[in-house]
């Protein structure tokens, strides 16, 4: 299966969702975004394939955020995107794309929606919240 995640080594999400899908066999490309942030098509078609919003896609905590004014509901799509591409740090993380589908996983488990089921074992966060049980299932 071919996947790839927008990822972040430094974000807890980030990496829990990277063990998921390296929980399910997978090895997956791995694009460090604030290395090497996807350009406008890209990003676009990211936002747009996850059925969501761009002003959905924005990282408030810990960005330029509040700095820029990106509270401003005015605000227009292209001007939200214009921010991103200047300061990657404000796309939400982590993206994954996979054959089934593109989702922005928060929480990470949300990956699981477009990776095969069952898991090759048990799985927990890095909380120690159990995710995938000893079958391979998903818990809860």
């Amino acid at each position: 299966m071919d996947v790839t995640i927008y990822h972040n080594p430094d974000c807890g999400t980030s990496r829990n969702t990277l063990a998921l899908i390296r929980n399910a066999g997978i090895e997956p490309k791995i694009v460090e975004y604030l290395k090497t942030p996807p350009d406008r098509e890209t990003l676009r078609g990211l936002i747009t394939r996850a059925g969501l919003t761009v002003r959905e896609t924005l990282r408030q905590n810990g960005t330029p955020y509040a700095k820029l004014g990106l509270d401003d509901p005015s605000l227009s799509d292209e001007t939200l995107l214009d921010r991103m591409m200047a300061h990657p740090i404000l796309i939400n993380r982590p993206f994954v794309v996979t054959p089934e589908g593109v989702r922005l996983c928060r929480p990470s488990e949300v990956v699981l929606d477009v990776l095969p089921l069952p898991q090759k074992g048990p799985f927990s966060k890095e909380d120690g919240e159990l995710l995938i049980d000893a079958a391979g299932n998903r818990v809860g």
